[in-house]
């Protein structure tokens, strides 16, 4: 069901969330769906409502800084990029400490966990309602566009659960995922912090490929993740017929069945926020497919290129 985020509503999310259930609630990035990240049968449920591949780690959400350290070990430059960015839209990933609480299960086994300090004031409000660490993926059925808006996690998910409505999330994707453990930091998937903002503070950094070896250590690396059921066609130049446009800045391509503009006027962060929520917009059986114009690869368009080469399908142009 679909509440507005009232103090009552957030008080009975953290209680829900505290009592092993699952509860959707906003984020600055996108909607989540927490359970409480110390309890397995919690975490359980969240991969039984999202299908979700039991190797894909979860994020892991906390209040501050302070309760991180205390399931992670920070090396200087993990603490460095969270002084730098948290509360925010960056998750990093840590070694676990030796009596860290989080469920292997939200690690899947590894000896590492991602934790993240939001942004959002009902996250945050959730999060302390709970008092406990929140391992909240996207609220969508894995590998499905995941949600801006509370309708978008009960179009994909149902309304049995509690879904927190706070109106639409204004970064629009997840946060970036990087590893510290020792060395060069590594961005494990793009997202609400660009990887110039990381690089500022890091100094040179390391973008994991999607077929490196070695076990998935964050959400959003599968090879085909966050897909539409229509088939995306990236770097459109002209539209086939039946085909739905999702453009970026101003144009001359004529003939789709139906159009929508990321950012007319060019802005990556507008695109950014309206990437998610337009992909679902045109995911209609009326389309034949989507046909996605080029976006830059700088800035945010590093994360927004990730998602669209996630979201791409095989199909007749190939």
């Amino acid at each position: 069901m679909i509440e507005p985020a009232s103090p009552e509503v957030i008080t009975r999310a953290g209680r829900l969330i505290r009592g092993g259930a699952a509860v959707a609630f906003p984020t600055e990035t996108v909607y989540g769906l927490g359970a409480n990240a110390c309890s397995d049968t919690a975490v359980a449920h969240i991969f039984e409502i999202k299908r979700r591949p039991a190797f894909n780690p979860l994020i892991v959400h906390v209040g501050s800084f302070e309760e991180a350290a205390m399931l992670g070990d920070f090396d200087r430059m993990a603490y460095a990029l969270a002084d730098a960015f948290w509360p925010g839209a960056l998750s990093i990933v840590v070694p676990r400490r030796r009596d860290c609480e989080i469920s292997l299960l939200a690690c899947a086994g590894l000896d590492t966990v991602a934790i993240r300090v939001p942004a959002h004031k009902t996250a945050r409000a959730i999060l302390a309602a709970a008092q406990c660490p929140i391992a909240a993926p996207s609220a969508n059925a894995s590998g499905e566009v995941s949600p801006t808006l509370a309708r978008h996690v009960a179009d994909s998910l149902g309304d049995a659960l509690l879904i927190v409505d706070d109106g639409p999330c204004p970064v629009g994707l997840e946060s970036t995922v990087v590893a510290c453990s020792g060395g060069q930091p590594v961005i494990l998937r793009p997202g609400g912090i660009t990887f110039e903002a990381i690089a500022d503070i890091a100094g040179p950094v390391k973008v994991a490929g999607e077929h490196d070896d070695g076990p998935v250590q964050s959400p959003g690396m599968l090879r085909q993740h966050y897909a539409p059921r229509s088939p995306v066609r990236l770097e459109a130049r002209s539209v086939a017929p039946g085909e739905a446009l999702l453009a970026f800045g101003r144009h001359e391509i004529d003939g789709a069945s139906e159009e929508l503009n990321l950012s007319a006027g060019g802005d990556l962060t507008e695109a950014a926020a309206n990437l998610f929520a337009m992909l679902r917009a045109l995911d209609r059986p009326e389309h034949s497919a989507i046909a996605v114009m080029a976006i830059p690869e700088d800035g945010l368009g590093r994360a927004i290129n990730d998602r669209l080469r996630r979201a791409s399908r095989p199909g007749p142009w190939d």
